[in-house]
């Protein structure tokens, strides 16, 4: 794979202010996007058909007829269609059938038909068998109508095979297919491993992500100041992404001072004192559906960081900067694992989860695991060209006053890896003592 996502040596087409990352010829797009139906400097036909084929192409390998899709990140990596999708990520009201050749069909939540109907991937839709089910009690009822109208288009295009991947549903869902003669089969993690290597339209899309996320954190940094509050801050960073076109955060990471330890508190009203860290993640969901993920940590004037908060702000860039090095393509995720960057003692229990993961429409495959924790959380896989992962580090002691959290997201390419994630780092964190 060709793409150059950008040459990291270089600055002069940075503006993270203006939110540009590439020269307006390169990319008419100017930030990040949120309907599917938007134009841009990407083919979102081509984005759409193109994931498409690699969903079909794993479904006639493995014999499927069809898959029924609930999960919205699916769907929308299936079809390029969203509605309601916080909503649905909690209500399996809304699905998809898609069978390895012919029509797809789509199920929709009532008089929100028209949302999906513009798009050259939706055949037909109908009415979801599934709404409000469970509020009203009648889950038995609606799974038999569903596997009924299911197990009948599945006869219908399913090109002989009875054998039918579900993504997410209801354990009734399932028996009524079963009893009605499918061979029916959790498909999750199948899907997963379809989406880890990403076509060429959305790499520009992560890359666009991208550049909104850069932006907002640039916010973020201009509004640090002594009194304010992580919610206010966490407030900054989201209003930034939906004013260029984004569409959610999906977490709340972004604490200050004694919060910052351990990792993984969310923002709150605590104001921020001078002197303190300030640490974020992104969480993006920004340009068609696309993810960013990387992280910062600054510190709030004046002066400059003490000894210690330096001391863990370059062992958590360390950390980074050497598991980027060795990555190359063909590499084991177990190889990986075993070549990371060794943590010290004094900060192993607190580590981020992940040595590195995959970077899509979420956080998605591959999951790397420390070698330490390698026989639990790790699993065997090979890094093709075409993932894009994020480069995790935590730094923090355990009952430590504060931690530091470092993050880039990198394309693995045919030679090595690019970066997609391009925000400066903070030089006084950096500099020798003198």
């Amino acid at each position: 794979m060709s793409i150059v996502a950008f040459d990291p040596d270089r600055l002069d087409d940075l503006d993270l202010s203006q939110r540009m990352r590439h020269p307006a010829s390169a990319d008419p797009s100017n930030g990040m996007w949120l309907s599917d139906t938007e134009p841009s400097y990407i083919d979102a036909k081509a984005l759409r058909r193109e994931r498409l084929e690699r969903l079909r192409a794993w479904m006639r390998r493995e014999n499927y007829g069809a898959v029924v899709l609930f999960d919205p990140y699916n769907q929308r990596y299936a079809t390029g269609s969203r509605n309601m999708f916080g909503y649905f990520l909690r209500n399996s009201t809304r699905y998809f059938f898609v069978p390895t050749e012919g029509p797809i069909i789509l199920f929709e939540y009532p008089q929100s038909y028209h949302v999906s109907q513009v798009l050259e991937t939706v055949d037909e839709a109908r009415p979801s068998k599934l709404v409000w089910s469970s509020v009203s009690g009648r889950d038995d009822e609606t799974a038999r109508l569903f596997a009924t109208e299911i197990a009948d288009l599945l006869k219908s295009h399913g090109g002989g095979s009875m054998k039918i991947g579900l993504d997410r549903c209801q354990h009734l869902h399932a028996v009524a297919l079963e009893a009605l003669g499918c061979e029916v089969k959790d498909c999750q993690g199948e899907i997963l491993n379809v989406r880890a290597v990403k076509t060429p339209e959305e790499i520009k899309c992560l890359v666009a992500s991208m550049a909104g996320a850069e932006a907002a954190v640039a916010a973020v940094r201009e509004a640090i100041r002594p009194g304010v509050s992580e919610n206010e801050l966490f407030a900054v960073m989201y209003h930034e992404v939906i004013r260029q076109g984004g569409e959610f955060i999906e977490t709340r990471l972004l604490t200050s001072g004694q919060r910052t330890n351990p990792w993984f508190n969310e923002a709150s009203g605590r104001r921020v004192r001078p002197g303190e860290l300030v640490a974020l993640d992104t969480d993006t969901i920004g340009c068609y559906g696309y993810y960013s993920d990387f992280s910062r940590t600054f510190r709030c004037g004046p002066g400059k960081p003490t000894t210690y908060q330096k001391m863990l702000y370059r062992m958590a860039y360390d950390q980074v900067q050497h598991n980027i090095g060795i990555v190359k393509p063909g590499m084991t995720f177990r190889e990986v694992a075993e070549k990371a960057w060794k943590i010290p003692d004094r900060f192993v229990e607190q580590r981020y989860t992940s040595v590195m993961h995959g970077v899509g429409m979420h956080g998605e495959t591959p999951f790397i695991a420390h070698a330490m924790d390698y026989e639990t959380y790790g699993r065997d896989g090979v890094l093709e060209p075409g993932m894009v992962v994020s480069v995790e580090s935590y730094i923090g002691e355990k009952n430590g006053g504060e931690g530091v959290k470092l993050e880039e997201e990198i394309l693995i390419t045919e030679s090595g890896t690019e970066l997609i994630s391009r925000f400066p780092y903070e030089e006084d964190f950096l500099t020798p003592e003198v």
